[in-house]
């Protein structure tokens, strides 16, 4: 499954992007972290498919300006205009944490909880990773996403490995290596099992390092018959 990831700087070119990104991808990640004055109501009520929001932090490759408070509160909302997924990082406060999956637990039960980590300068030895995706379970995540940065072609293999581990346990999993080493990952990940790979809908639009147009992905797949 292929999620176009949508990094705009108005709610205007958010939805266009959207609109352009639902011919593309199985899903479309929303970044509301981007888009100044972001409306969620007004994105949400126009979209033509499945739609994960994330309000990424700083501290983890994102651009949101607001405090923690505001940040959940902006998750909070995209829960109750029934967003199909939404994202908080692992390293978020209990605090704020908690309140979103009890946000989640009270509503209509449609929205689901990714729980991430990223790692932007290294992957990790593989037992470290599985505990980070212990912790990420623990933290009441429904998928569990893990992202970093590939120094080498093994550590691919790390997070391949680790795909298979968590769905042998049956927990969703979207994991993947960043960096031009890890682009690999992007495309073995979802064949290896991960509930998703991330796209950009085109080349100079990508959210994270690494990541491939969606088109580039699509032909991949074709090639490759999957």
């Amino acid at each position: 499954m292929i999620c176009i990831s949508v990094v705009a700087k108005t709610n205007e070119e958010a939805l266009e992007r959207m609109d352009a990104s639902f011919r593309l991808a199985d899903l479309v990640e929303l970044r509301a972290d981007s888009i100044g004055g972001v409306n969620l109501k007004k994105l949400l009520s126009a979209k033509k498919g499945p739609v994960l929001v994330t309000a990424r932090r700083k501290e983890e490759g994102g651009r949101f300006a607001g405090d923690e408070r505001e940040r959940i509160a902006l998750l909070c909302e995209a829960v109750r205009l029934e967003a199909d997924l939404v994202d908080v990082e692992l390293s978020t406060h209990a605090i704020f944490a908690d309140t979103l999956l009890e946000e989640i637990r009270q509503g209509s039960g449609r929205t689901k909880l990714i729980v991430s980590h990223h790692d932007f300068n290294r992957t990790p030895p593989y037992r470290t990773l599985q505990g980070i995706c212990n912790r990420c379970v623990g933290r009441g995540a429904d998928i569990v996403k893990i992202a970093t940065f590939a120094d080498s072609m093994e550590d691919n293999l790390k997070i391949l490995k680790l795909i298979g581990w968590s769905r042998r346990k049956g927990q969703d999993i979207i994991a993947h290596c960043m960096g031009d080493k890890g682009k690999i990952s992007r495309i073995m990940a979802p064949l290896s099992g991960s509930y998703l790979s991330f796209a950009s809908l085109e080349e100079g639009q990508e959210s994270a390092p690494g990541q491939l147009a969606a088109s580039e992905m699509q032909e991949i797949f074709r090639i490759l018959g999957t």
